[in-house]
C-alpha cells in the first residue's frame, strides 16, 4: 500500500511539475524574506550591537518591553492608535458595505462602470503622491481654506495641518476615501454570485428594493463580511505608516505618533533596533489574538469559521 501511495505522488508531481516549478520562486522568496529573517526577533531580548551581531550581544531578557510600557509616551501612542482605527473600523466597514450595494444596484451598465472606476482611481496614487496633495489642499492658502472663505463658513483661514485637534479626522477621511473603492471589490465580487431568481421571487412576492437587500443580499454576502471583519478588526493596532510620514509634523505630533510610526524612528531614526523589534512582536501577538476572537465572531455572521 505505501508503494502505491509513493508511486501515486511521484505520478502526480510528474504531471504537475510545471506549477511546481511555477511556484518555486515564490517559496524560496519567502523562505528568505519571511521565514529566515524570524530569528531576528531574538534582538528584542537582548542590548543589540550591530557590530557583534544577533548571537554575541549582551542578553537582557524582558527589559525593552518594560521600557516601551513604561515609556511617557505609551499611553499616548496607544490612544492614537487604538482610537484612529477603531473610528476607522466603525465609519469605513458598514459605509464600504453600503457603497457596494449601491453600486451593485444601479441599473446603467455605463454609469455603473464609470462610477467603480473613478472610485478605484484613489487607490493607486500612492501616499507620497496623495499626501503631497493634501498637504497642499489643507494648507492655510490651500483650495479648502479657499473654499470655506468664499462661501461663508469660515471668517478666518484654518490650520489644518498645524492644529492637532484636525489630524485625526483627515487622517481617518483621507484612508477612507482612498480605499473605499477598492474595498467594495469583493463585496461586488460576492454580489454576482447570488441568484437573481431570488430577487424575481421578491418582487412577485410585493418586496420592495430596502426588503430585498435586507433580505436576499446583506445575507448573501455575509461570509464575505465575516471574512473583512475578521482582516479589518487583525489590524486594529497597525497604522498606515506612509500616510503617517506625509502628514506627520512637530506641532501636530502629539495627535499623529502612532505605533507604526514610533517604531519606525526608535528603529531607523535611533538605531535602538531591540526595542523596536520588542514593540514589534508585542503588535504581533495582540494581533494573533484579535484574528482568533474576530473569527469566533464571524461565526455569528457567516455559516462557518473563516479559518
Amino acid at each position: 500500500m505505501e508503494k502505491k501511495k509513493n508511486k501515486r505522488s511521484k505520478d502526480k508531481l510528474k504531471k504537475q511539475i510545471m506549477f511546481q516549478t511555477m511556484a518555486l520562486p515564490g517559496v524560496i522568496f519567502m523562505i528568505v524574506f519571511t521565514i529566515f529573517p524570524i530569528y531576528g526577533i531574538l534582538i528584542a531580548f537582548q542590548d543589540f550591537n550591530i557590530f557583534r551581531g544577533v548571537w554575541d550581544s549582551p542578553w537582557i531578557g524582558f527589559y525593552n518591553f518594560r521600557a516601551f510600557f513604561n515609556s511617557p509616551h505609551f499611553r499616548l501612542i496607544m490612544t492614537n492608535t487604538i482610537g484612529m482605527n477603531v473610528i476607522r473600523i466603525l465609519t469605513g466597514f458598514p459605509l464600504t458595505i453600503m457603497v457596494a450595494i449601491m453600486i451593485n444596484e444601479l441599473t446603467n451598465l455605463r454609469f455603473k462602470k464609470t462610477l467603480q472606476t473613478i472610485s478605484y482611481l484613489p487607490f493607486f496614487i500612492s501616499w507620497v503622491v496623495l499626501g503631497g496633495m493634501l498637504r497642499s489642499w489643507l494648507s492655510e492658502v490651500g483650495l479648502i481654506n479657499d473654499l470655506l472663505m468664499n462661501s461663508g463658513f469660515i471668517a478666518e483661514r484654518v490650520p489644518f495641518l498645524t492644529n492637532p485637534s484636525y489630524y485625526w479626522s483627515i487622517a481617518i477621511i483621507s484612508d477612507i476615501w482612498r480605499n473605499l473603492g477598492w474595498n467594495t471589490i469583493l463585496y461586488l465580487a460576492a454580489m454576482t454570485a447570488i441568484d437573481p431568481t431570488l430577487y424575481e421571487a421578491a418582487k412577485i412576492d410585493g418586496g420592495s428594493k430596502l426588503q430585498q437587500i435586507r433580505y436576499i443580499t446583506i445575507p448573501g454576502i455575509r461570509n464575505i463580511i465575516a471574512l473583512t471583519l475578521v482582516l479589518t478588526v487583525s489590524g486594529l493596532l497597525g497604522s498606515n505608516l506612509d500616510q503617517t510620514l506625509i502628514l506627520q509634523n512637530p506641532t501636530n505630533w502629539q495627535a499623529s505618533e502612532v505605533l507604526g510610526s514610533h517604531i519606525f524612528s526608535q528603529g531607523l531614526g535611533n538605531a535602538n533596533f531591540s526595542y523596536a523589534t520588542a514593540i514589534g512582536i508585542l503588535v504581533s501577538i495582540i494581533s494573533f489574538a484579535l484574528v482568533i476572537g474576530s473569527n469566533a465572531l464571524s461565526k455569528k455572521i457567516g455559516d462557518a469559521d473563516i479559518f
